[in-house]
């Protein structure tokens, strides 16, 4: 099996004169793209970068961030993309951690390096004149790369990816080559993406979202259009100039295209093809967007950092919130809450546990350093998710939430899911998270937090709620209205800051 490096040159060797990189003003082909990118590579080597050592990047989406990714491939440098809003402490964490020798960054993060007591004794690569830097990215890209060759192979380490770290310190996730291949080549067979495809390239470098679409336009001789950080005015903007052929996103960020004043189907009707991951989608968003861009394709899929694809739906809309059955490299199961085996399956129906086989092509190993946390997630070969689900007559599974995220109200396990999606059918409704709030009675009462698109009160929620399919115990108990659902940057509720109160209440009358 090729390494990465020498599948990205196979792809400039096959279609040197393909368009694959779009940044503002920048087109790069192929055949461009891959000189620029050997000449980065020889000046990693040149910094005193080895095959094995850590690159961290702090950088947002952009033709530097992008570069720096395949320049590390082909260096057998492993790359270590962090979130470029993160505060000083979190990344010095990440640097020490990932025991990185070098660390790029821009102006945006310029301020959390200089922070970081880890980077003050490492390579710091300045992009886009970014203060602080020993090194600047344009003197080490016009090193002599016409002789760099591939350093890596298959079975070396390619990328660590840090998990978003919501219920403690962020964990490493080190994939090889060969991982990253297979997750590559599936995801452009379960998207069913063709030659010469376009993409948005918003979803973050550093998270496996935003990875696999630079891979497969990199398989298929496609163009990456650089968006460095979501607006969904720029988004739509960016589609109708490009002519946008695929989207993978968060729904999050669905939401805000179809709700920017902006948003019209002329605009977007190069869209072909819709693909969401990261979060469940509620049957709401999910009608509104069939609608708008009247998809020849629209994929659901279920995966995570650890191992990329878990299962796939191919037709989102024929059966709202399945996520569908294992995808091309994987085998799943439901097993009961709390019994930590992988053997003790759930019967059709029953809520409990998803798991996931790691002998997956396309699975992590173990986290980096935390056998803690290996121990925790993996046993006897199976990855345990997190996650709760069940599996309907069909086989199709529905991811219900976080085994973190289960409310236990009156004694009844209740998830957030189900009522989030049939509260985002309500035309007034603009987006909805349920969590449990403590309560001396219930234990934990459901609460739903409401963004409001229209007129509604409390009293004509729960009204809603009464004739709809809920059973009487799912019901929320509480309707609070807010002026904005917190999110994560990857666009991923956060639940825990509605429960401890970090949020700003609708201050309309209702």
């Amino acid at each position: 099996m090729f390494d990465l490096g020498h599948t990205f040159l196979a792809t400039a060797e096959r279609n040197p004169g393909a368009l694959a990189l779009v940044d503002g003003p920048l087109r790069l082909s192929y055949g461009d793209w891959a000189v620029r990118t050997r000449a980065c590579a020889a000046g990693l080597a040149g910094l005193g970068l080895r095959p094995g050592d850590h690159l961290a990047v702090v950088l947002q989406n952009s033709a530097a961030m992008a570069t720096l990714h395949w320049a590390a491939q082909l260096a057998g440098v492993i790359v270590t993309p962090l979130n470029w809003r993160m505060t000083a402490e979190e990344v010095d964490y990440c640097l020490a951690d990932s025991e990185a020798k070098a660390v790029a960054f821009e102006p945006a993060s310029a301020a959390a390096i200089a922070g970081a007591a880890t980077a003050t004794g490492i390579a710091r690569i300045a992009v886009g004149g970014a203060p602080g830097g020993t090194h600047d990215l344009a003197a080490l890209a016009a090193a002599d790369g016409s002789r760099f060759v591939p350093r890596a192979t298959a079975e070396d380490w390619s990328l660590m990816l840090y998990t978003s770290g919501t219920t403690g310190r962020p964990k490493g996730v080190p994939r090889r080559h060969r991982a990253e291949c297979a997750a590559a080549l599936a995801h452009v067979a379960q998207n069913q993406y063709r030659r010469g495809e376009r993409t948005l390239g918003v979803m973050p470098l550093y998270h496996t979202m935003g990875v696999r679409s630079l891979l497969a336009m990199a398989l298929i001789d496609g163009t990456f259009v650089c968006q460095h950080r979501f607006d969904p005015g720029e988004a739509i903007r960016l589609i109708d100039d490009a002519a946008i052929i695929n989207l993978y996103l968060v729904p999050t960020l669905y939401h805000d295209i179809l709700a920017h004043p902006s948003f019209a189907r002329p605009r977007v009707a190069s869209v072909r093809k819709l693909g969401f991951a990261g979060m469940s989608m509620t049957d709401g968003l999910l009608a509104r967007l069939a609608e708008a861009f009247r998809p020849e394709l629209f994929v659901n899929h279920y995966g995570s950092s650890e191992i990329y694809t878990f299962t796939i739906a191919p037709d989102a809309v024929a059966k709202p919130g399945s996520a569908g059955k294992s995808g091309i490299n994987q085998r799943i199961r439901v097993v009961r809450l709390g019994a930590g085996d992988p053997d003790a399956v759930a019967a059709p129906g029953e809520e409990g546990e998803i798991v996931a086989d790691l002998r997956s092509d396309e699975a992590f190993e173990g986290y980096w350093k935390r056998d803690d946390a290996d121990r925790r997630a993996i046993r006897d070969g199976w990855y345990f998710t997190g996650d709760t689900g069940y599996r309907d007559a069909d086989g199709d599974l529905f991811v219900t939430g976080r085994v973190d995220d289960m409310i236990i109200s009156g004694g009844e396990n209740v998830t957030p899911v189900e009522i989030e999606s049939v509260l985002s059918l309500h035309p007034a409704v603009a987006e909805v998270a349920v969590a449990g709030l403590p309560d001396e009675r219930w234990g934990a009462r459901i609460t739903a937090f409401v963004k409001r698109r229209g007129p509604v009160d409390a009293a004509a929620l729960e009204a809603y709620c009464r004739a709809s399919t809920l059973a009487n115990f799912k019901r929320p108990k509480e309707f609070v209205f807010v002026a904005e659902i917190p999110k994560s940057p990857v666009g991923k509720i956060l639940r825990r800051l509605l429960v401890a109160g970090e949020y700003e209440r609708d201050g309309a009358a209702g």
